[in-house]
């Protein structure tokens, strides 16, 4: 489950476009403009990967947005320790806003909601959310004026698209209407979404940087993006190798394919795992001559019904 990097003002085919704010007044060399126009390919790449093409169709699995908010929540809580590092840094400090956009205790309430209370011994960090993690921290502690571009990237995208990815989750994955499991995408202390990020803007825009500064922010906006399309991928690949979810929402079923101990209703020789999985247990039943003579029965009737609609 990412949140949008970016946001539509339009369709959900857009997902990733950053909407503008009319009455904003720009200058083509101020810092928003610049990441606006110097990451338009990054944006091109990002709303094409497979995950978010599939997470906007509403083909995203349980298990898969769960995996996606432990990314998020190791992503954040990164980002807003060096924020906090930072916050009366003169290059950073006008962008720190904890009140109104940290997701760190969304995050734990959505990750406690899907794991249970004992969530953190539960979940880890995968490797190319720690490759993420390990770069904020660096750029955290060594270059602050480089937090510029994660801050901005991220709850500027949080505060867009991240909305409609909200309602696309809420209802593919049939979620409480109370909003548990995507409180990540509610902001209680934003009552106006647009006018803040108009005011974000602005703040950033005010950020005294030169001109290679800016474009360092750029770069550094691209390589964030980047290691969002990485963490995309690897959620894709893990998806791939998921078992089909029931459309009800019910548990998956095992086929019959591969090894019994990955089934979820696998019960070990000891007997101690619950009950057995469905399809080996169909087809130990069918194998019982009892069994298999009701079911030539059924059949011969079955066909016997057929013959007479026909006729």
């Amino acid at each position: 489950m990412p949140s949008a990097l970016e946001s539509p003002e339009g369709g959900e085919e857009d997902i990733l476009r950053y909407e503008e704010v009319e009455g904003d007044s720009v200058s083509p060399m101020d810092l928003s403009e610049l990441l606006k126009e110097g990451t338009k390919e990054s944006h091109d790449r990002a709303e094409n990967t497979q995950f978010v093409k599939d997470f906007l169709k509403g083909r995203i699995k349980k298990e898969l947005f769960k995996l996606a908010t432990v990314a998020l929540h190791f992503t954040y809580s990164a980002l807003e320790e060096e924020m906090d590092r930072n916050k009366d840094n003169p290059v950073f400090a006008p962008l720190y806003f904890p009140v109104e956009l940290h997701r760190r205790e969304a995050l734990a309430k959505d990750l406690k909601y899907f794991y249970g209370e004992d969530w953190k011994e539960k979940i880890q960090c995968s490797e190319a959310t720690q490759q993420y993690v390990d770069r904020i921290h660096h750029v955290g502690q060594h270059e602050p004026e480089l937090l510029v571009a994660h801050a901005y990237t991220r709850y500027m995208g949080d505060l867009s698209g991240g909305q409609v990815l909200k309602k696309v989750a809420q209802r593919a994955l049939k979620l409480p209407s109370t909003e548990e499991g995507i409180q990540f995408y509610v902001f209680d202390n934003i009552s106006n979404a647009q006018q803040f990020k108009q005011l974000y803007r602005a703040r950033m825009n005010a950020l005294d940087f030169d001109k290679n500064t800016k474009e360092r922010i750029v770069e550094e906006a691209n390589k964030a993006f980047r290691f969002n399309m990485q963490v995309f991928d690897e959620l894709d690949k893990i998806g791939r190798s998921l078992a089909e979810e029931a459309q009800d929402g019910g548990f998956p079923v095992h086929d019959g394919k591969g090894d019994i101990r990955k089934c979820p209703y696998y019960a070990d020789k000891l007997g101690t795992a619950g009950p057995g999985c469905p399809f080996h247990t169909a087809v130990g039943l069918a194998r019982q001559p009892l069994v298999q003579l009701v079911l030539a029965a059924c059949v011969a009737v079955a066909a016997g019904a057929a013959a007479w609609y026909i006729l």
